[in-house]
């Protein structure tokens, strides 16, 4: 899948897989020509640099395919888009001139499992999210039939294997109306991946432990044995920073250690006015030092997930620049955000919470506030909170956009970053405790690693 949440994630746990095979495996991806102008020339580019690291890594392109135009939703637009790939998947399959090990598809793409079926090639799943996020997509097709309303008009708790009790309020976005086709397909995939051999998912084992028992024991799949799961993250392209030192980070390097608070919404996280004026009146009134990359919403003729660089005149509150000078800096495009989280000046981070990001967060041991906007961050925000520990809550109206209010924003950034505050102190702890475990997971020996080789082992057997 194009986006870059998926993409850049797969290339990384490809390469990993590569490396890990001791020269065993060779890796092809099949690229599908994205429906949008600008996501065909990231792609282009993801690739080009892919080509020039020397690696064994070939990308063949699939023909084009007429989009889908009557889609309510991303999740049925990738899902149907993906599934009109298939004849073209099979084709380029069979073509190959080395013999296929293993298919590897984006948990998007479980229409695919058909084609590996039909070609007799082991089908393995990667999930991009945590194992969480998995669980529940395991647990929903049985969900679906136990919960005749919707979630959110339900009594109690949802029951997720090895999670506390989730409210139905942290639900991921598209399972949130079971009368919308996004919902149908999310528990298409759920029913879909029990087919696979086996699932690798971006997460460490000592971060979900109980999770991943559940989901290893059965108890998400009841009378339906689970594929073995993977482990082998934290799954991140840490590159070294550029030659030429980037404009926040020359900021940062005036701070005092832990003393900034990072605001960044991802790679389709944008700002209204109405909502820009609400954190800029909280981050004022919290007193603490920040690093806020406000993105403004997309231009005329862009794509929903295209945020434009921000014309801060528009955004921000009048004066509100100048007063805050002294203690803060508002940054209006693209940021490097492993390279500002790993500064020792940065000591809390408030984030979409996409899976990407939290892994980023976790590996430089920088505690939370999640401000979850779509897909499955209302539930890792409850996960990051409620079961890991590593973050400090913030009410979010979803309802209203997911809408945050100043004062709450002003709360929350206070608990995260004071230093007599407990909630921080908790967070912080937690957090440093998750940067040793992602680190020693991928160290020879580690959790991930070794789960990387037992996958590399497999798949090299399975083709002999």
């Amino acid at each position: 899948v194009w986006s870059a949440g998926h993409l850049m994630s797969m290339f990384d746990a490809g390469k990993r897989l590569l490396a890990r095979s001791g020269g065993g495996l060779s890796l092809t991806v099949l690229v599908m020509q994205a429906p949008a102008a600008n996501d065909r020339a990231e792609v282009a580019a993801h690739i080009q640099r892919e080509e020039a690291s020397g690696l064994d890594i070939r990308f063949q392109h699939l023909p084009a395919v007429e989009p889908p135009t009557d889609c309510l939703g991303i999740e049925e637009f990738v899902s149907r888009f993906v599934q009109l790939h298939a004849a073209h998947v099979k084709a380029a399959i069979s073509g190959l001139a080395c013999p296929v090990a293993a298919l590897v598809v984006d948990f998007f793409c479980t229409t695919m499992l058909d084609v590996s079926r039909e070609l007799a090639v082991p089908a393995y799943v990667y999930i991009t999210a945590d194992a969480a996020f998995y669980a529940l997509l395991l647990r929903l097709p049985a969900l679906h039939e136990e919960v005749a309303v919707e979630f959110e008009e339900m009594e109690g708790m949802v029951g997720v294997p090895g999670l506390p009790p989730v409210p139905p309020s942290s639900l991921p976005v598209p399972v949130m109306d079971k009368k919308n086709p996004n919902y149908t397909w999310f528990v298409y995939h759920g029913r879909r991946i029990t087919e696979a051999k086996g699932v690798i998912i971006n997460t460490v084992t000592e971060l979900e432990q109980s999770v991943l028992a559940a989901i290893g024991d059965g108890r998400c799949t009841p009378g339906i044995p689970a594929p073995t799961v993977y482990p082998v993250g934290p799954v991140l392209s840490l590159t070294p920073p550029a030659e030429e030192t980037h404009e926040c980070v020359r900021w940062l390097d005036a701070q005092p250690p832990a003393s900034v608070v990072l605001l960044c919404f991802g790679s389709m996280g944008f700002s209204t006015a109405p909502q820009a004026h609400e954190i800029a009146h909280g981050l004022e009134r919290s007193g603490q030092r920040f690093l806020w990359v406000l993105r403004g919403p997309p231009a005329a003729g862009a794509g929903p997930g295209q945020p434009s660089d921000a014309d801060l005149g528009e955004l921000l509150p009048e004066g509100f620049l100048e007063r805050t000078k002294e203690k803060g800096m508002v940054w209006p495009t693209k940021a490097p955000q492993k390279e500002i989280l790993a500064h020792a000046s940065v000591g809390g981070f408030v984030t979409h919470g996409g899976w990407n990001s939290t892994l980023e967060s976790l590996w430089f041991g920088v505690p939370m506030v999640p401000w979850p906007l779509y897909a499955e961050q209302h539930l890792n925000a409850f996960t990051l909170v409620a079961y890991m520990g590593v973050a400090v809550a913030m009410e979010v109206d979803r309802k209203r956009n997911n809408f945050v209010a100043a004062s709450e924003l002003e709360r929350a950034v206070k608990a995260l970053m004071e230093r007599d505050s407990e909630e921080g102190k908790r967070a912080r702890e937690k957090a440093a405790e998750m940067k040793a475990a992602c680190r020693k997971a991928v160290e020879e020996g580690g959790s991930s690693y070794s789960a990387l080789g037992s996958l590399s082992e497999e798949i090299i057997n399975g083709a002999n």
